[in-house]
């Protein structure tokens, strides 16, 4: 789920939940890259049991990216989904499990945003291909050049849909990676897999907590399990709370905004397609060696630490002089529900409630608790809090006007403070300025004299046509008898979207029930009837994040939401759902997501339902339609006002079309399962074969013992991966696992009664965290003023290496200058002792980074799997300690971190303070200062609701 500036809001204002992640880089020897052994302690000095993927997050980025060229084929985007889950796991390191989750077949109140995103995505891209054409055609009509036009299909994104081909192939791959990976690398060797693929339905996010619900409420679940989950959507900060487990990290990359991207249409940077001239291309190096290559910096990942979350939560939230006991794990619950007013995937947001206002902080300051109670609402509280906030709409959206006018005042100013302060005239070419820092070599000037002359007469005409009221005669001489009025475009001002509502005037809410719903405001049934949905909705997302999905077809019927000062008397209305609904089959999902351009990933008989003018669901279909600003600015924030899918008349129009179906279609539109993995290593491993001698086809249940607790049912796969037979490989570019050690068998969570409730609290026996936040962390301005920048791993007093001055001229005098780009995806290679068959060989003529810092000893590192928070540090007088693992490391020299290999990796810090003061002296030492010894709470009580 997507909402919008949560995270921005969220990292503003618990900065310390953020922690850079710390990653090995993978050594070169003799041209190929050796791999990383996973196996050793984890760099990031914690040591996680359980990662989960979602895998939409990851397919996305690496099938179309946005900062680098797109992937050419559909095998090498496998390839750049396996080095992406490469990168993950060599950071996080899991010790016991990894789950896979691909987005399945999703409820129908999500359904309604899928459809929302695929039709905009495909009007989008067409809009794209016809403005990029037109502006081509214009440019070479003007003698413009530009590289000719490449004859390439348009990747189609929405083939990322369960029931495609594409995610079929997807799940083939996935397998064949998964056997590699056990077979291969040591880092997985006592490592269960768990892949659930397009197959089977739900969210990939919900899977993930779904599986984790079931696992916690079994009695050999371990209650200090540390999870992380990898995953950028903003909803995963609020499902990880919602588990109530004390150690729970999420990964996500770094967003880093404006990147800058090349020209669509001449392939060069610092413009887009709309601003192309056609311009020639600049030389890229001496020898223009760089053509080919975009500069592009590697994605850095940070880690979001729940648990410190949860401690700014205590603080915040806590209560004192209560007449009852205060319950922690209740008010995140309820802070959790309050977030579902701002955005989310199956509702619109309330108008007078925005994120960027600041309104969950007003909300949390109420301090009216104890709404929610294992996924359950109060909804008596609900409308006190809401009749609460209807009483203050009106200053809401008159304070909104004049924020929003405040801003583009001094906008206006900005722009023309800058335009009055730029410099009349700025060189070119070999003499335009550089910035600073710049260590390129300097190169030597050609023909001052030429240069020197157009600069004189570029000056000369510029002073001419500077003044505003001057104009110039046929000759080009000033002429004194009229002027010249200033442009449009001078005038500063940019056209703002029409805005027929106004909620800032009075009669806002009978202008928003006409135009929005076109009901007249006094209509009170109808508004009765948009606010019991917009209930019903508020109590199915919240049991959707609690106890799993409520019911498969229910969604929110209308495009806006209602007032909160229209949530009157809701304290009686029902909520509950219709038991026993099933979801859509993946084709299903297709007919009811897809626009008519991306019917080709259907059957010829059911694409026709979606052009065909006599077809009886033509209207679901339209070629057109509108997108509603709603007060916005963009259109990516505008409403697409999309007719609703009628589930009966589709079902009905597919029944005469399923008899077309082929058997391999027919395959791919079944509903699937999950498939657990192991390695011959694994305790497991020697039980899941004796299954398939045995050919039992019952159910059986997993020894908990056997697989660090988990529990579940087995079933023999069809397609299973078996030892002693070849995994062939999907990827032409990579061979098939001869020698396969790996066995694969369907797995299913255990399996609860429907009106079961799983308790969403601490478990007993969970140990609380050591408290990371210090006084400083919370006021709101520390850090001395200075940028906040998240800290280095999860120990907060690692100090990072740093270089000052002179070091940094060493390594620019020792490294080569100009270096080639590395590929942007794997060549093949034959597999080594447990090597990756996608490492690259190094460019010719690219140098290995010079040992400058080989007196530096290696930071601390975690001895096995003992979290660090849970050892009691080593002190040595006189010297800071050194643990066993860093001694063998020093020795044997085989292992450096990542921020012993130069610049351009995540340790490339700016320069402290402390070393612009003192210049003169070198700082070549590492110090390691003494960690806090551990504070353990004793375990927790089940709470009662």
């Amino acid at each position: 789920m997507g909402v919008p500036a949560f995270f921005r809001w969220l990292s503003r204002k618990y900065p310390s939940i953020i922690v850079n992640c710390v990653e090995e880089k993978a050594k070169e020897c003799n041209g190929v890259k050796a791999p990383i052994d996973t196996s050793k302690p984890n760099p990031n000095e914690v040591e996680f049991d359980n990662l989960y993927l979602d895998m939409n997050g990851i397919i996305h980025p690496c099938t179309h990216p946005e900062d680098k060229p797109a992937p050419k084929n559909e095998d090498e985007m496998m390839v750049a989904i396996f080095e992406y889950i490469d990168r993950i796991f060599n950071i996080v390191r899991p010790r016991r499990l990894l789950y896979m989750a691909i987005d399945g077949v999703a409820p129908r109140a999500k359904m309604n945003q899928q459809r929302s995103r695929r039709f905009r995505a495909s009007k989008e891209g067409m809009e794209a291909a016809e403005e990029k054409q037109k502006i081509r055609q214009e440019i070479l009509a003007k003698g413009g050049i530009l590289p000719p036009e490449e004859v390439k299909e348009r990747f189609d994104s929405n083939c990322i849909t369960p029931g495609t081909e594409f995610m079929d192939n997807l799940a083939k791959c996935l397998r064949y990676y998964i056997a590699d990976r056990l077979n291969s690398d040591p880092g997985w060797k006592n490592l269960t897999v768990i892949l659930s693929d397009a197959s089977a339905p739900g969210e990939g996010e919900h899977k993930i907590m779904d599986y984790i619900r079931r696992q916690r409420a079994q009695p050999n679940h371990d209650p200090n399990t540390h999870h992380c989950l990898c995953g950028a959507d903003a909803d995963l900060i609020m499902l990880g709370l919602a588990t109530h487990e004390p150690n729970f990290t999420i990964i996500r990359e770094e967003f880093k905004p404006n990147k800058p991207k090349p020209c669509a249409l001449c392939n060069q940077m610092g413009h887009e397609v709309k601003d192309c001239q056609g311009l020639p291309r600049e030389k890229q190096g001496k020898h223009d060696q760089f053509a080919d290559s975009l500069p592009i910096a590697e994605q850095e990942f940070i880690f979001i630490r729940l648990c410190v979350l949860r401690e700014y939560l205590e603080r915040e939230l806590t209560m004192a002089s209560l007449p009852f006991t205060f319950d922690f794990e209740r008010s995140v619950d309820d802070w959790v529900f309050m977030c579902f007013f701002v955005g989310n995937d199956f509702l619109p947001h309330l108008p007078s409630l925005e994120i960027r206002e600041q309104l969950i902080d007003w909300l949390t300051y109420i301090k009216m608790w104890l709404f929610v109670c294992f996924g359950f609402v109060n909804l008596q509280r609900v409308q006190m809090i809401m009749l609460a906030v209807g009483e203050v709409e009106d200053s809401i959206f008159k304070k909104r006007k004049d924020d929003d006018d405040n801003f583009k005042r001094r906008q206006k100013e900005k722009r023309k403070r800058m335009k009055r302060d730029q410099p009349s005239f700025i060189p070119g070419g070999q003499f335009s300025p550089q910035a600073l820092g710049n260590r390129s070599s300097p190169q030597a000037i050609s023909n001052p004299r030429q240069a020197a002359f157009e600069m004189r007469m570029h000056d000369r005409q510029n002073s001419t046509t500077s003044s505003p009221n001057t104009s110039l005669t046929s000759d080009g001489s000033p002429s004194l008898t009229g002027g010249i009025k200033r442009k449009a475009e001078d005038s500063d001002s940019e056209p703002e979207p029409e805005d027929n509502i106004r909620l800032w005037e009075t009669g806002w809410k009978q202008r928003y029930y006409k135009n929005k719903f076109d009901v007249d405001a006094s209509d009170e049934k109808f508004r009765r009837k948009v606010v019991q949905s917009y209930v019903e909705g508020l109590c199915w997302v919240l049991r959707y994040y609690y106890q799993g999905c409520a019911s498969w077809n229910w969604y929110y019927p209308f495009h806006y939401a209602p007032f909160a000062s229209d949530f009157e008397g809701i304290a009686d209305m029902p909520s509950d759902f219709e038991k026993g609904s099933k979801p859509f089959k993946p084709l299903e999902q297709l007919m009811g997501v897809f626009p008519a351009a991306s019917g080709n990933f259907l059957p010829p008989t059911w694409r026709k339902l979606m052009t065909d003018p006599e077809s009886s669901i033509i209207d679901f279909y339209p070629e057109d339609f509108a997108i509603d600003l709603n007060g916005k600015k963009y259109a990516w924030q505008g409403v697409a006002l999309l007719p609703f899918v009628d589930e009966r008349r589709l079902r009905a129009a597919l029944e005469e079309v399923y008899p077309d179906l082929t058997p391999e279609e027919n395959r791919r539109n079944s509903l699937g399962g999950d498939v657990l993995f192991v390695g011959k290593h694994h305790p497991l491993c020697d039980f899941v074969v004796e299954q398939y001698k045995t050919k039992n086809t019952e159910p059986v249940d997993i020894p908990p013992e056997l697989c660090h607790g988990i529990q579940g049912k087995l079933t023999l796969n069809e397609n299973a991966v078996l030892p002693d037979q070849v995994v062939e490989s999907p990827v032409p570019m990579l061979r098939d696992l001869a020698q396969n050690s790996a066995v694969s068998i369907s797995f299913k969570d255990p399996q609860f009664d429907e009106d079961f409730v799983f308790k969403a609290t601490v478990l007993p026996g969970a140990k609380k965290p050591a408290p990371v936040l210090k006084p400083g962390d919370w006021e709101k301005t520390n850090n001395d003023g200075r940028p906040w920048r998240p800290q280095l791993s999860f120990n907060r007093d690692r100090k990072p290496v740093h270089l000052d001055q002179s070091a940094f001229r060493t390594l620019g005098h020792t490294m080569p200058r100009e270096r080639g780009m590395p590929g942007m995806y794997a060549n093949a290679v034959p597999l080594g002792t447990y090597g990756s068959p996608y490492a690259r060989p190094l460019l010719s003529g690219q140098q290995q980074i010079p040992k400058l810092l080989s007196n530096l000893r290696p930071q601390e590192s975690w001895r096995g799997p003992t979290p660090l928070f849970q050892q009691t540090p080593q002190r040595t007088a006189g010297a800071a300690p050194l643990l066993a693992w860093n001694r063998m490391l020093q020795s044997q020299n085989q292992y450096q971190p990542s921020q012993y290999q130069g610049l351009g990796g995540p340790m490339s810090y700016p320069q402290r303070p402390e070393d612009r003061m003192d210049r003169g002296r070198q700082r070549w030492w590492v110090s390691f200062p003494a960690l806090p010894s551990p504070s353990m709470c004793a375990p927790g009580k089940r709470p009662m609701p």
